[in-house]
This record gives structure tokens, sequence and C-alpha cells, in this order.
């Protein structure tokens, strides 16, 4: 089949090499404009334009899909389907009938779970032990469209958004693969049950602060779910810090542990940093401090030395960056 590609960040790329190297033609590559990057703010094109260049596939970059010049474009293209993975702008409904076969979205949730911009983040977030990818046809409404195939993926428990992601994307790649045969053999797409429906709106800076009246468990759960981007964090003597990865600490384990600590209270050993929660203790693994770099738990309380009784601010706290 003669496909389009749209995607724009590093977990696309997976999916168009795959389209590439499958028999199929991939004719063009739509992606996201060149944004401003690293300290220089230099445009930079997206990793799924880079990619694209080095396959020597055509790579379109409209501000809008809805411009006249792409429409026209993808009009004279032809192509039998678009493929869609993360590309980061709604389509239109005049665009999206241009394809014989529509535009097939490539989807990093088990839907009609986690319809939205963050599944993967909110899934870890939310403790879930299974998640998946769902290949769909695209429709107006956000992520509703039918179902051509699903694969259940089970969550490691240590595993971060960034790591899970990065996975997903390429066991995704090959679903996609395979969603194009069934395409071209004609199977049907499967409706959504709508009544199932759960949202992933986008993560923002405020859902990643540490709540240390919240248990343990969860506190882990927004650490990992927030690893890389934009990283759980708390105030430590009104600065931003972040906690990069954490632990629940168990106590019937061998080893020093804490004494009965309150919500955000720290306490510290040559090897350990610890601060309560409402229910158990986090052990802090890898943290940041303001204006440092990332460096064990341990490493910034020998250099830190928090005073006796120190404490991470809680969400109770006016919430204010006093950076």
């Amino acid at each position: 089949m003669r496909i389009v590609f749209a995607g724009t960040p590093e977990a696309a790329v997976p999916s168009l090499r795959a389209l590439a190297g499958s028999g199929h033609d991939v004719v063009a590559v739509l992606t996201r404009p060149d944004a401003s990057a690293g300290r220089g703010k230099r445009l930079t094109p997206s990793p799924v334009a880079v990619a694209a260049q080095e396959l020597g596939i055509e790579v379109l970059k409209p501000a809008h899909p809805r411009d006249a010049e792409f429409v026209e474009r993808l009009s004279r293209l032809a192509p039998d389907v678009c493929a869609v993975v993360a590309y980061g702008a709604l389509v239109p409904e005049n665009v999206l009938a241009i394809p014989e076969h529509g535009w097939v979205n490539l989807h990093f949730s088990l839907l009609p779970a986690w319809r939205g911009a963050a599944p993967v983040q909110r899934a870890l977030m939310n403790g879930d032990t299974v998640t998946g990818v769902t290949t769909f046809r695209l429709v107006p409404e956000l992520d509703a469209g039918p179902v051509h195939r699903q694969l259940r993926v089970p969550v490691a428990d240590d595993e971060t958004a960034g790591e899970l992601l990065d996975r997903l994307a390429r066991i995704g790649a090959d679903v996609l693969v395979d969603t194009m045969a069934d395409i071209e053999a004609g199977l049907p797409a499967v409706e959504q049950d709508d009544e199932a429906v759960t949202l992933a709106p986008k993560v923002e800076v405020g859902d990643a602060r540490l709540d240390w009246s919240a248990p343990a468990e969860q506190l882990v759960r927004v650490i990992r779910g927030t690893s890389p981007h934009p990283g759980a964090w708390t105030l430590f003597e009104g600065r931003r810090f972040k906690v990069l990865a954490a632990r629940v600490d168990d106590p019937a384990a061998p080893g020093p542990h804490p004494g009965d600590l309150g919500p955000g209270r720290i306490e510290a050993d040559p090897r350990h940093l610890w601060a309560g929660t409402g229910d158990g203790v986090l052990e802090l693994v890898r943290v940041q401090g303001f204006g440092k770099k990332a460096m064990s738990g341990a490493d910034w309380a020998r250099g830190t030395r928090p005073a006796p009784g120190a404490r991470f601010d809680d969400a109770a706290d006016d919430g204010q960056d006093r950076r």
C-alpha cells in the first residue's frame, strides 16, 4: 500500500522504520515543524524528520494539517492509508477523508482506557500492572475510533514512563505493520466500548508535585509516572527538589531503617536518604537538588547535611516556585 506516515517524537521512529522496511511504499512523512531546542534555542528537526531524511523519504512540515498547500500535496500523493504515531496535531475531518482507508493511529494504551495525550504516564500514576498498544482508525472525537488490533503488555515493577514508552514504541511498531496487512485483507475494525473510557490528559508540572501526606506506594507511582518528564518534585528550604527514583522502605528487610517519620520528615545515614509519608517511608534513591546535578540520595544528604527535624514541604504549601 501507499502510506503517508505522520509522527514527531522519538517514540514514533520505530514505527516509521518498520513500515519502511515492510514492503509498503512510504511515499511521504508528515511531522511537526522544526522547534527550538537546547541552550542555544536553535531550530531542530523532529526525530521523525531526521529518520525520514535518512530513509530518503519526502518530509512535509506544515504549520497545521489544515493548511491548503499540505492538503493539496496529500491529495496528489494519493495514499491508501495514513499511519499516525504521536504526530502532535489534530487532523481535520476533510483531511481524514483523503486516504481510502483513513488514518490509522498507534496509541500506547488498551483503548478505551487512557484516551488522551499521556496514556503511559497516567497508567503508571494509576498503578496499572498491565497496559498495551492499540491501532485504531482516527475519527474527529479524541482516540474514539474503531480498533484494528490490540496487544496487552505487562508493566515491570520499577519501570518508569520513559522506559515503558520506549518498550511500547518498539512493540507497537510491529503491531502497526500487522495492522496494514489486516487493512489490505479487508478485515473490519471493532467499535470501542464508550462506557469503559478513562482519560489521560497531559501531565502538568503541578501533577508531579509530591504530597507527603499520601501513602508511600502512591508517591512511587507519581515518581515513576512522571519520569523523565516533567519529573516528580517537592520543596526543600523553599526551592525545587526533584526525586528521580525512590522505593518503599521495607522494615522487614535486612539493613538499616529509619525511625518513625512524619510526612515529609527527612532522615539519612551514610548510605540512605529517607522521607516519611502518610503511610510508610520512602527511600529516595536518586535526587536532584536545586542547582545541582543528579546524584544518589545519600550523596545529597552528605553534601547538604539537612538539620535535625528537616522536612520536605507538603502539598499544603502555597505551591509558588521560589527558585
